[in-house]
């Protein structure tokens, strides 16, 4: 049976990018300390920074609104560096990688089969569709609506639609520091990784639920692992990261841009999100 259905795979050229595992040149040991460099690296980094505000001569309960959002935006952009460059330098003594590892292609963005554009569209849209549905499931069975953490946007209000400056950084974190950096280690590394020893689409929901665990929101698991899962499958189908950063970066940057229109047309826009 499985001859016949690989003959006629190869007969029809019917084929499953999604199915498909990576060739992945590391074993466990270093996909292990990677991960574990990655997540100690966005920690220290942070601490780092903090600790080094005070000798700057800054002091953050006198900066402005604009400054704040400049030193966050400072502040993603130095932790997206220098976890990328630990993830790429250890990546670097593989050399030379398979093609579709670390790929960020952006050549035929409408190809039906791997177009990064197209299948972005395509994962932004079943992401939409299946967050609403698990969100009127949980509705339903607990009769109310979910809960959701919301402190990350609630840090953020301050800053939504205060000035041009602060949306642009805003949009500068959110839409291309924060894609950037977490497609490329949960999709580009971690996922790919998992692939060396289970099935693609395992892969895809372990990374999706560590995806949502790494978020520190537990409320609102069940919607970031559908959205993870979307990623994965988005990027098995195209082996091309600029698909799940293309569907992150439109989802946060939406999710700024429409609560700034909400806050200039006039509505409590942190009691919208406490009540959702």
């Amino acid at each position: 049976m499985v001859v016949l259905t690989v003959s006629f795979i190869q007969k029809t050229g019917f084929d499953w990018p999604i199915l498909q595992r990576w060739d992945v040149p590391w074993e466990w040991q270093t996909a292990s300390l990677t991960s574990l460099a990655c997540g100690l690296s966005f920690v220290l980094t942070g601490l780092v920074e903090a600790a080094a505000v005070p000798y700057l001569g800054l002091r953050i309960e006198e900066l402005s609104l604009d400054e704040k959002a400049e030193i966050l935006f400072l502040d993603q952009g130095v932790t997206t560096a220098v976890v990328l460059g630990i993830l790429y330098g250890i990546a670097n003594t593989f050399r030379p990688l398979p093609e579709d590892i670390y790929r960020y292609d952006w050549r035929e963005p409408f190809n039906l089969q791997k177009g990064w554009l197209l299948w972005a569209g395509i994962g932004l849209v079943g992401a939409l569709t299946a967050i609403a549905l698990t969100g009127a499931a949980l509705s339903f069975f607990s009769g109310e609506s979910p809960q959701r953490e919301t402190d990350a946007l609630v840090r953020l209000l301050p800053l939504i639609g205060s000035s041009s400056i602060s949306t642009a950084c805003l949009l500068g974190i959110t839409g291309v520091f924060a894609p950037l950096l977490e497609e490329t280690v949960f999709r580009g590394f971690f996922l790919v990784s998992l692939t060396k020893w289970v099935p693609t689409p395992v892969a895809v929901i372990i990374s999706a639920a560590v995806f949502a665990l790494a978020h520190l929101t537990p409320g609102e698991f069940p919607q970031l692992f559908v959205l993870g899962t979307a990623l994965g499958f988005s990027y098995a189908q195209t082996r091309n990261l600029l698909t799940p950063i293309t569907i992150h970066a439109l989802w946060n940057s939406g999710v700024i841009l429409l609560l700034t229109f909400l806050l200039l047309q006039g509505y409590d826009i942190k009691e919208l999100l406490q009540a959702t």
